[in-house]
């Protein structure tokens, strides 16, 4: 039983890293470029969710019609979660080690259902708890980030393959309208006398519902 918990750890904690790589890999060469034999991505992402929200005070939502384009379609998620285990799966029929495999599958599960969830929190703001936290708020400017420079921030929850692929930003390099509200982070350019919080410098324009 101990061995079964050790491999099943290893799988979740290996696979999460395998997560970061496939979602920047998915979102920037799928999500943000029309493939000629699969357009779905790209028009449910790069189309329509970003021309809805996009790096000012319409990323937050403020069209009640617009709210079912925050989430990916319902079946989405099953889909993604059986193509991202099914390495693992094939190496633990190899190996015969089918820990491997339910550690990835409990990986993947939860990086999607929290990708989902953080992604809802941050285009639709509730002033929830988890919203007040410093995690949330560096994530969350990190996604408003890609909305303004859709090159960038592939990532939404754990930015490591962002950060080891080069396309990490963690503040604009010029000054932008930015979205408002006590879940958003300054992401102003650093300037001598200018780190202050943003709100009043540059435009009074507000956030959130």
């Amino acid at each position: 039983m101990f061995s079964f918990f050790l491999w099943s750890a290893l799988g979740f904690t290996s696979w999460l890293v395998v997560c970061s790589f496939f979602e920047w890999t998915l979102h920037r060469y799928a999500m943000h470029r029309p493939l000629k034999w699969w357009r779905y991505p790209f028009q449910a992402h790069a189309v329509v969710h970003h021309h809805t929200f996009k790096g000012d005070h319409t990323y937050h939502l403020s069209n009640e019609a617009d709210k079912h384009t925050i989430p990916m379609a319902w079946w989405n998620g099953p889909v993604l979660i059986v193509i991202i285990t099914a390495p693992m799966a094939l190496v633990s029929w190899i190996t015969g080690i089918w820990a491997l495999a339910f550690g990835a599958l409990l990986s993947i599960s939860f990086y999607y259902c929290v990708y989902e969830y953080l992604h809802w929190c941050m285009h639709l703001p509730k002033a929830r708890r988890l919203e007040r936290s410093f995690i949330f708020q560096k994530l969350n400017g990190h996604h408003i980030l890609h909305h303004r420079y859709m090159h960038k921030n592939f990532n939404v929850i754990l930015p490591i393959a962002d950060f080891c692929l080069g396309t990490a930003l963690w503040r604009s390099k010029i000054r932008f309208a930015q979205p408002q509200g006590p879940s958003v982070p300054n992401l102003q350019p650093r300037e001598r006398g200018m780190d202050a919080p943003f709100e009043g410098r540059v435009s009074t324009a507000t956030g959130g519902n």
